[in-house]
């Protein structure tokens, strides 16, 4: 983890979770071979609990899973986890979950099913661990 991923007292700021679960989730797309993404997926809800804190300096790992792949959305999960050095045992920082939507036209608006080639590539239900060194 990145000092400018801290508050002022060094212990990692809410929304550095939503871009750990974001660069999981782009590693999951990567894998799957799921071109523009991104552009066209707003994240229409998320939820997040946090249950211990990370410091400037300690290594995490965080993993995205797809939980739920709709007609026009996707309902993911994720953890991000502490590792530790001094040879305790890892412990999971936050959890919670996000749902995308397919909204492949911004100036028209409305949700429309995803294409077809990207439901087959997820099969459905998808993981994936990025294991991210911050």
């Amino acid at each position: 983890m990145e000092w400018i991923d801290t508050d002022a007292a060094g212990i990692y700021h809410n929304t550095t979770v939503v871009r750990f679960a974001e660069a999981a989730e782009a590693e999951l797309m990567r894998v799957y071979d799921i071109p523009g993404y991104f552009a066209v997926a707003p994240r229409v809800r998320y939820e997040v609990e946090f249950e211990a804190s990370i410091r400037f300096g300690e290594e995490v790992e965080t993993r995205v899973e797809l939980i739920r792949l709709g007609r026009s959305s996707m309902t993911f999960g994720f953890e991000v986890w502490r590792n530790s050095a001094d040879g305790k045992p890892n412990c999971r920082a936050a959890r919670g979950s996000y749902v995308t939507v397919h909204v492949p036209d911004k100036a028209v608006g409305g949700s429309v099913p995803w294409p077809a080639s990207w439901r087959s590539a997820l099969g459905g239900r998808a993981e994936a661990d990025a294991g991210q060194a911050h």
